[in-house]
C-alpha cells in the first residue's frame, strides 16, 4: 500500500520502523503470533540495505547486502520458509592477490607467505585476534576484563602493535575494508574485535567457502523482503519516513512526513542508529541512548557489478576472487558474480572505506573505466577492458541508510554505548543488524534482530516468558558448516619478536658454544 493512501489514526498492536530485513522479519512472527501490525518504511521499496533490481543485461543483480553461508541459521531458515533457494558462489579456480604489481594464485582464506618472517606475521595477526575476540562476550562486550583498554585503542594500533612487517599490516588493512567498511584507525579495537567473533573468526568472516561468502540466493536477496510483504498483505506503507513518536501509558504513536498518523501498543525501530536523529521524541530518549545515536557512522562502500561476453578469468585459472592492495586500484576485493547457470558473466567488485569517499565525485563512466583498467592488470589480459554491461549502486548517498554494511563504533564508544543498543525505552524496543549478537552486519544478522525484538514485545504484552526471547535456531541441513581449527604450527609457531629473540639467543649460545671448543686448540698452539 502506498504511503499517500489516507492512513489517519490506523491503528495496529505493533507499529515497526523500517520496511528491511530485520523490520519485516519481527513484523512476520507478530503477525504469525495473532497481532495486528503496520510497517512504515520511508523508501519506495521494501528491502532496506538488500535491493535487487533486474535487467535485460543482467536478468537480476543484489546492488546491496547479497552473501550468506554456514552457521548463518535465520536467514537461511527464513529463506527455505520463503521457498527461496541459494547456490554457491563459485570459488573452484584460484584466487588471485595482486600485490606490489604482481598476481600472485592461491587457494585458502588467506594469501600465502613465502617469507618466512611474513608468515609468521600473518599466522600470529589471524591467532592473535581471535585469541582476544574470544575474550568478549557476544551478548555483553562492555564487561570484558580489557573493554576499557580496547574501546580507547583503534585497529590501526593493535595492527601496529602485533605486525612487524609492511606485508602484513598492509594486508590487515584490506581485512578491515573487507569487513567493516572503514578504515583500521576509524574503528574501535573492541568493537572490531567484537565484530569479527560474533561472525564466527577471522576465517569465517573472510572466507567464501565455509564462510559468510559461500552463496547467494537464486533470483536475489530481495525477494525475502518482497515475499514477507507480500504476505502482510497491505499492511506496510512505502514512502513513509518517520518523523515522530510518541508513547505514554495507554500506548504509542507515530507521525510521517506525509502528515499520516497511526497508533497502536508498542512500536519496533528497525531503523539504522544514527538515522534516528531524524525522529522528535516525546518523552525524549534516555540520555545514553540520545548520546549513542549521534556516534554511530555507517561504513562507506560502492558496489560494482561489470559484465563480459565470457568468463575468461576462468579460462586463465582464476575463480573471480580478487583481493587488490594497491593505492591506485578502485577496487579491494572480487568475487564472480556469474549467474549459477553460468549466464551474464560478471565480477563483482567493491570500493570500500576511504576509496569510496575519494572516487565519489567522478562519473559512473569513470569508476566504469578505473576498474576495466585494474581488472586487466590483475588478470593479466585486455579482455577485461571490454566489458558488455556495467551496474553500481553508491550506498553512501543512500539517504534512508546513510551508508553500508552497517554502523560502526568508533574509538571511544562501544564500551559505554553498547549497552544501549537493544535496551527498550518504554514501549519502544529497537532491531536492526546493529542490535544482533551473532552475524551482526549480515542479512542473518538482521532476522536474528527483528525477530528478537518482536519476542520482547511478546513478552511485554504477557505472551511469553523472558526465557523465549532469545532463541538459537539449529544448524541449516542444507547448508551445513565444517569446524574451523588451526593446524599445530598455527597455534605454535612463535611471533615475528619471538623468532627473533630465539634466533638471536641461539646464535648467542653457539657462539659462546664454539669459542668454548676452539679454546683448548688455541691453548694447544700456544704451549707449542
Amino acid at each position: 500500500m502506498d504511503g499517500n493512501q489516507e492512513a489517519e489514526g490506523q491503528k495496529a498492536d505493533v507499529i515497526v520502523l523500517g520496511g528491511g530485513l530485520s523490520g519485516l522479519s519481527a513484523a512476520k512472527l507478530l503477525k504469525e503470533s495473532g497481532l495486528t501490525v503496520v510497517v512504515l518504511e520511508a523508501r519506495d521499496r521494501v528491502g532496506g540495505r538488500t535491493y535487487t533490481v533486474t535487467g535485460s543485461k543482467f536478468n537480476y543483480v543484489d546492488l546491496g547486502g547479497a552473501y550468506i553461508g554456514p552457521t548463518q541459521n535465520c536467514i537461511l531458515r527464513l529463506a527455505r520458509e520463503l521457498g527461496v533457494k541459494t547456490y554457491m558462489v563459485n570459488e573452484t579456480e584460484h584466487l588471485v592477490h595482486y600485490t606490489k604489481g604482481k598476481a600472485h594464485p592461491f587457494r585458502g582464506p588467506f594469501p600465502p607467505a613465502w617469507n618466512l618472517l611474513v608468515y609468521l606475521d600473518y599466522n600470529n595477526l589471524w591467532r592473535t585476534l581471535d585469541s582476544l575476540g574470544r575474550q568478549i562476550p557476544a551478548e555483553a562486550p562492555w564487561t570484558c576484563s580489557h573493554a576499557e583498554e580496547w574501546d580507547n585503542m583503534t585497529m590501526r594500533e593493535l595492527i601496529d602493535k602485533i605486525c612487524w612487517t609492511r606485508t602484513a599490516k598492509d594486508f590487515a588493512r584490506l581485512f578491515v575494508n573487507v569487513n567493516v567498511t572503514s578504515e583500521p584507525h576509524e574503528v574501535s579495537v573492541l568493537w572490531f574485535l567484537w565484530y569479527v567473533k560474533q561472525c564466527g573468526g577471522t576465517r569465517r568472516i573472510f572466507s567464501t567457502s565455509n564462510g559468510g561468502q559461500e552463496r547467494k540466493f537464486v533470483g536475489g536477496s530481495g525477494q525475502i523482503s518482497e515475499r514477507i510483504a507480500a504476505q502482510l498483505r497491505g499492511s506496510v506503507m512505502l514512502n513513509q519516513p518517520v518523523v515522530r513518536v510518541s508513547q505514554n501509558a495507554e500506548g504509542v504513536s507515530v507521525e510521517t512526513l506525509t502528515g499520516d498518523k497511526y497508533k497502536g501498543g508498542y512500536i519496533i525501530s528497525a531503523i539504522p542508529p544514527g538515522l534516528t536523529m531524524n525522529i522528535h521524541y516525546e518523552p525524549g530518549l534516555p540520555p545514553i541512548r540520545n548520546q549513542l545515536i549521534q556516534r554511530v557512522p555507517m561504513g562507506s562502500i560502492i558496489k560494482c557489478m561489470m559484465y563480459y561476453k565470457r568468463s575468461f578469468w576462468k579460462e586463465k585459472g582464476y575463480c573471480g576472487t580478487m583481493m587488490i592492495e594497491d593505492e591506485d586500484s578502485p577496487i579491494s576485493m572480487t568475487l564472480d558474480d556469474t549467474k549459477p547457470d553460468g549466464s551474464c558473466p560478471c565480477i563483482m567488485g567493491f570500493i570500500l572505506a576511504r576509496k569510496a569517499r575519494e572516487l565519489i565525485h567522478l562519473t559512473k563512466e569513470e569508476r566504469k573505466q578505473r576498474i576495466c583498467q585494474i581488472y586487466s592488470k590483475v588478470l593479466g589480459t585486455t579482455d577485461a577492458l571490454q566489458p558488455l554491461h556495467y551496474e553500481e549502486k553508491d550506498w553512501c548517498g543512500e539517504q534512508y541508510s546513510g551508508g553500508c554494511y552497517a554502523a560502526y563504533f568508533p574509538p571511544g564508544t562501544y564500551r559505554q554505548f553498547s549497552r544501549a543498543l537493544r535496551e527498550p525505552f518504554g514501549r519502544l524496543f529497537f532491531a536492526g543488524t546493529e542490535t544482533a549478537t551473532k552475524w551482526s552486519g549480515y542479512m542473518d544478522g538482521a532476522v536474528q534482530a527483528g525477530e528478537r525484538a518482536a519476542r520482547e514485545v511478546l513478552h511485554a504484552m504477557g505472551r511469553i516468558s523472558s526465557l523465549e526471547i532469545w532463541k538459537e535456531d539449529e544448524e541449516d541441513q542444507d547448508v551445513p558448516s565444517k569446524p574451523i581449527t588451526a593446524s599445530f604450527l598455527e597455534k605454535w609457531l612463535p611471533s615475528v619478536p619471538a623468532f627473533v629473540s630465539m634466533a638471536t639467543i641461539c646464535t648467542v649460545f653457539i657462539s659462546a658454544f664454539g669459542i668454548a671448543l676452539l679454546k683448548p686448540s688455541i691453548q694447544v698452539r700456544l704451549s707449542r
